[in-house]
């Protein structure tokens, strides 16, 4: 297995795990245990996505340079949601919604960018398509998801 192989490998386990955890912690009752347990295992995912499509679009720049602007975008967006509800910042509430879905946005977007050549049907359509449509279709819900979550807090 070459070095990139490995970085690959992990990149990719690592960023199933946060498709798969960001999930459930997005529709998971938002209380201590489930909730909290899943965004620190998704916060520690999404590490290693950063960290390993750094390396891997350095490695491969002429074909990935792309995922290196991806990876430092969507993981800031995670960092700071994150660090939002660890210190409780003024308003920590939306900050840390917006910055946990905006991630899950990213990383979405990042996985239908790299895959879109290899699925049926949709592979036709210009890949300009699938750069935006993660965001269209994420930016409401965050919305959404933000002024019901504020106003439950207040009550």
């Amino acid at each position: 297995m070459t070095v990139f192989s490995f970085f690959l490998t992990l990149h990719i386990i690592s960023g199933t795990v946060c498709l798969i955890v960001g999930l459930i912690a997005a529709i998971s009752k938002k209380k201590r245990g489930w909730h909290t347990s899943l965004g620190e295992l998704y916060h520690g995912a999404y590490v290693v996505v950063f960290i390993t499509a750094i390396v891997t679009s350095i490695m491969n720049w002429q074909d990935s340079a792309y995922l290196f602007f991806i990876a430092l975008f969507s993981y800031g967006l995670a960092l700071f949601g994150y660090l939002a509800r660890k210190r409780r910042t003024h308003n920590w509430l939306p900050r840390h919604i917006g910055g946990m879905l905006g991630s899950y946005i990213g990383i979405i977007t990042a996985v239908l960018i790299v895959n879109i050549s290899d699925i049926p049907i949709v592979n036709e359509w210009p890949a300009l398509i699938f750069w935006f449509l993660p965001t269209i279709i994420g930016t409401p819900i965050i919305i959404i998801v933000t002024q019901r979550a504020v106003i439950r807090s207040s009550k």
